[in-house]
């Protein structure tokens, strides 16, 4: 059985993907604090990365580092709401999805930081090299 959704082609599959893709986001926005969190960061740190990237590249590291973690994040939540789907019990497998979510948003969030320490020292911290 085809699902209506397959059915759909051309501009109305984009269309209404794009409209699952804001509602996701507004669901992030209204249920999920860390992702209010990050985005009101991102807010300050896009326009940033073009104050303080030298070129392209930068300001692409670190636009792109801020993104990752929001979509990181989103992903996260993906996998925490699938488990909480399945049921409330505590199981292994469960706890395990949940822990490997979180160690990807906090890779994510290394990275971030990582990039935007190294831009802002080069910028402000001495060498300039």
């Amino acid at each position: 059985m085809t699902s209506p959704f397959q059915r759909r082609t051309g501009l109305s599959r984009i269309l209404h993907a794009f409209g699952y893709s804001l509602a996701g986001l507004a669901s992030a926005l209204r249920s999920e604090s860390a992702f209010r969190q990050e985005t009101a960061l991102a807010v300050v740190l896009l326009p940033a990365a073009f104050w303080l990237g030298r070129g392209w590249v930068e300001i692409g590291l670190l636009a792109g580092s801020v993104i990752l973690v929001l979509v990181v994040e989103l992903l996260n939540t993906a996998v925490e709401s699938a488990i909480d789907r399945i049921g409330p019990e505590r199981h292994e497998l469960s706890a395990r999805a949940k822990d490997l979510g979180s160690a990807a948003v906090l890779l994510s969030l290394l990275l971030a930081g990582g990039l935007w320490t190294g831009a802002l020292w080069q910028r402000f911290g001495g060498s300039g090299a």
